[in-house]
């Protein structure tokens, strides 16, 4: 695949390279995934490295209690592994396995608009937040929102999100415009 091609796919971030382990230049990887272990079941990341994106490959991994251990193919010394170190992972979008009808990727429910019971636009998704008890949607103001206030939502479906219609780009929710945070 060339950079070109590979600069126009669609690319999802699975996670983030961390510090230099050991003296073979293995990595500490951080997975965004759910469980993170699911991270290992993609051996090839794409990675941005200056104004080009380049292909890796794992060929060993550990998992440990502290976390994820990595060595990617030609990365076999510490000096060369440090320049992946800080470095968000990615693969296409694609390559993610096919969800049921009522289950959805986090990246997808991004940037769409929040709408309460009312109909009232609180805003847009901008990203979402894992928390112990369960999912919370940041929604900041839009154009079209009713003000210009951020909104934290509980990711609860059925008592607060209502319905999520990824065609029409749109999240219902039973959330007052006027519940505090």
């Amino acid at each position: 695949m060339t950079d070109s091609s590979l600069a126009k796919s669609k690319k999802i971030v699975l996670g983030q390279i961390g510090r230099v382990y050991g003296i073979k230049g293995w990595l500490k990887l951080s997975s965004f995934t759910s469980p993170p272990a699911n991270i290992l079941k993609y051996s090839k990341f794409m990675v941005k490295l200056g104004d080009r994106t380049e292909l890796l490959q794992i060929d060993e991994f550990k998992k440990q209690q502290n976390g994820i251990k990595v060595h990617f193919l030609g990365y076999d010394d510490p000096e060369v592994s440090q320049k992946l170190v800080g470095r968000e992972v990615s693969v296409e979008r694609h390559r993610l396995p096919v969800l049921s009808e009522e289950e959805f990727y986090w990246h997808e429910l991004e940037a769409l608009e929040v709408i309460n019971l009312e109909g009232h636009n609180l805003g847009q998704v901008a990203h979402l937040i894992e928390t112990g008890a369960n999912d919370v949607l940041v929604v900041k103001p839009s154009d079209q929102s009713l003000d210009r206030r951020e909104r934290l939502i509980p990711y609860i479906k059925g008592s607060v999100v209502k319905k999520v219609d990824i065609p029409s780009k749109k999240i219902e929710v039973d959330w007052g415009a006027d519940f505090l945070d």
